[in-house]
């Protein structure tokens, strides 16, 4: 190779190619390399003079590992191989260029998460709100590893009414939510609208992972038990030690791995916060560290060039929301909103920290610091033993068309919990005993119902009845709580197609999660993380005092017909001047047949006003701010088909809107009214879901206003749901 040089043949030839190549290469190039729009030539790109240099210094190495002999003419193959060489050179010294810009301003940056990069600024104008106002920007040291995280973007939200909740003898527990590979805090979006609520979150993102800054960059740095540490040292900043309160992890995919880390007794990471974790819910979870073949698969995977797994990273995504990388993720037949979503998340994750997170999930030799004193062997993830060693409620969610961590990985985890969950079991669900709880849960008023949709039938549990007020006083008079501790029970839940591993995130079913989530969180975690328990307790005051009073006479009387079968009422008030008995009969007769009140106190009017005016009055009581239990549900039902007579089975508006209705009223008639009405519509009438509340929201706005009536809705009425008994 010592007599090539540029007037050579191959040289000439090589020379010639690259002229050829860059035009195809470019087009995928440019938007990955350049910040400029201009194409790569040597006037719109300084660098190039330089890059020539080196290029004409690499091309004899180049051309002799390819194997390629310049003293014979070049064959197909040489020329395919030379192609190759030229368009792979420029890419990767313009990446390695553009990498050290990039490295350099982010080193330049203050504390606040570096977002000069595109990935950065589109994970900014992306954040959702909730997010943004309660997120800072931390640096964390963890003792046990060494390491220093300059800037981790932290979402703590305490609970609004936390002072006001009882905190004997502990506080309410504290909800980490904890994101998987590529993943950020801004997955947990819909989940985290509904459980701000519940009690007090905190979620961050990992270094380098949605607006967290990317350093250190050590890879070292990000092991599972590197992360798992750093979760660790950002719980016990935000935790009430004093006051002994308890976490519940709630993790997705990686996350459910690294917080299994430190919820486990068996874990080599139980140290750090292990007797203090009160319940875990993992969504899409790993069951074991990759086998021998997996682990090698990977390695190789990952020992490809950032550079080109970039460009692979591109192609992959071809089709946008049809491309192979959404589909891997969310199903084919997954609705356009979740592959939207799909893409968004994948754009900004970065090359560099998935591929430094992913090789942490390998198994290694483990070093104290970075001293390498004390080295041991260890896996990436857990396996059987560290499973094995949760001692509190655990919830296991998986997606029904999830190829990443099919629904038997919760299969396999349940064995290692030692329990035998039939995925497949067609079976009516068994009630749940109380001695599995960890507080005390009073028998639930109904029993397990089966509901039909369509063609497809939904087993669910009525998991919605909420022990009492259970309180006492202390001598200094706080409110106090009687609590039994946690015990050990496993519940499973697998969500029928399309949902996948995305179905955190999916519209289908964010709110069904979030429901099942709440409902295990209520019965069997600490009954203060009900919403409806938290309601009734905060309310103090009589419904009828002067502030209520104002309130309810600033609400629309009586709606438009909803359904063609009913109206909802605010609740009669004998001595209103308008809203009351006398004048309602007047309005009303014979376009309202029948009154259901379904408030749990005596009427504020007299019923008998109704029934002299020729409108029947019945009296169904329920529990304010309680979703209705599944019982309730079908005994109103009952009564709604008395109340119609023959023309219960009439399913359309047209058929029966000249009938007398039927009036429905709570106190204000937007919650428990509107969960009946929404029931009747879907069970009855053949609505879906969707277009129920819709129906209800428009003919009496806003609609059903307490967000976990909803998400009991979306539970009760997901179609295909599979939810095994407690175990």
């Amino acid at each position: 190779m010592e007599g090539l040089h540029r007037g050579h043949g191959v040289f000439d030839a090589t020379v010639a190619v690259m002229l050829f190549v860059p035009n195809a290469a470019a087009s995928v190039l440019k938007p990955q390399l350049f910040a400029s729009s201009n194409p790569p030539n040597a006037t719109s790109s300084p660098l190039l003079p330089h890059f020539e240099g080196r290029f004409f210094s690499l091309i004899p190495r180049a051309l002799a590992l390819l194997g390629i002999d310049c003293a014979r003419p070049l064959t197909l193959l040489d020329m395919v191989k030379l192609s190759l060489i030229c368009g792979l050179i420029p890419g990767l010294l313009f990446h390695k260029h553009q990498a050290h810009l990039a490295e350099k301003e982010s080193d330049e940056d203050s504390a606040v998460g570096s977002v000069s990069d595109t990935i950065g600024q589109d994970a900014v104008a992306t954040d959702p709100g909730l997010l943004k106002k309660h997120s800072t920007y931390k640096s964390y040291t963890v003792a046990s590893t060494g390491w220093t995280y300059p800037s981790i973007r932290t979402f703590h939200r305490p609970h609004p009414q936390g002072d006001k909740l009882p905190r004997k003898p502990t506080p309410l527990p504290l909800l980490v939510f904890v994101h998987g590979l590529g993943g950020c805090a801004a997955q947990f979006q819909s989940l985290l609208t509904s459980l701000v609520n519940l009690g007090p979150c905190l979620a961050i993102d990992f270094p380098g992972c949605g607006l967290s800054k990317f350093s250190p960059k050590d890879p070292r740095a990000y092991h599972t038990h590197a992360l798992a540490a750093l979760l660790a040292t950002v719980i016990d900043e935000h935790r009430d030690k004093e006051a002994e309160q308890g976490v519940v992890f709630i993790g997705h995919s990686l996350g459910c791995s690294i917080s299994a880390y430190l919820a486990s007794s068996s874990s080599p990471e139980a140290h750090h916060l292990s007797g203090h974790v009160l319940g875990f819910v993992a969504i899409c979870p790993k069951a074991e560290p990759p086998s021998e073949e997996e682990a090698t698969k990977l390695r190789k995977l990952l020992s490809i060039p950032d550079p080109i797994f970039d460009l692979w990273r591109r192609w992959d995504r071809r089709g946008g929301t049809e491309s192979a990388s959404v589909r891997r993720f969310t199903g084919p037949d997954a609705e356009e909103e979740t592959k939207k979503l799909q893409i968004r998340f994948n754009k900004q994750s970065r090359t560099r920290v998935w591929k430094r997170m992913a090789r942490g999930t390998l198994p290694r030799t483990r070093c104290r610091g970075h001293s390498g004193i004390g080295a041991q062997n260890e896996e990436g993830l857990p396996g059987k033993d560290v499973w094995a060693g949760l001692d509190m409620p655990v919830f296991l969610v998986a997606g029904e068309a999830d190829p990443i961590t099919p629904p038997d990985e919760v299969r396999k985890i349940a064995s290692f919990l030692g329990r035998d969950v039939d995925l497949a079991s067609e079976k009516e669900g068994e009630p749940i005993v109380d001695a599995a709880a960890p507080v005390h849960i009073t028998s639930a008023n109904g029993s397990p119902q089966t509901y039909r949709t369509g063609s497809e039938t939904l087993r669910s549990l009525d998991n919605d009845s909420l022990p009492p007020l259970d309180v006492s006083l202390t001598t200094d008079g706080e409110a106090s709580m009687i609590m039994k501790p946690k015990s050990r029970c496993l519940k499973t839940a697998i969500l029928p197609a399309p949902a996948s591993h995305a179905l955190l995130y999916a519209p289908t079913t964010a709110r069904t999660l979030a429901g099942l989530i709440q409902g295990f969180l209520a019965d069997r975690v600490d009954h203060r993380l009900s919403l409806g328990w938290q309601l009734k307790y905060l309310t103090t005051e009589g419904k009828w005092d002067v502030k209520n009073l104002k309130k309810w006479q600033a609400v629309a009387p009586v709606s438009e017909p909803i359904g063609g079968v009913f109206r909802a009422m605010k609740t009669l008030r004998e001595v209103d001047p308008t809203h009351c008995p006398r004048v309602f009969v007047k309005q009303w007769q014979g376009k309202i047949r029948a009154v259901v009140d379904i408030s749990h106190e005596s009427p504020v009017y007299d019923p008998k006003g109704l029934e002299n005016g020729g409108i029947q009055y019945y009296k169904f009581p329920t529990v304010s701010k309680l979703p209705p239990t599944v019982d309730e549900v079908k005994q109103f039902i009952t009564l709604i088909d008395k109340l119609r007579g023959e023309n219960a089975s009439v399913p359309g508006e047209d058929a029966s809107h000249d009938l007398p209705l039927i009036g429905v009223h709570c106190h204000y008639g937007f919650n428990r009214t509107g969960f009946f009405i929404v029931c009747y519509l879907v069970e009855r009438l053949g609505w879906t879901l969707q277009n129920a509340i819709n129906e209800f929201s428009k003919k009496r706005p806003p609609g059903i206003r307490h967000d976990h009536f909803i998400d009991t809705l979306f539970v009760r009425y997901h179609v295909g749901l599979k939810r095994a008994p407690t175990l």
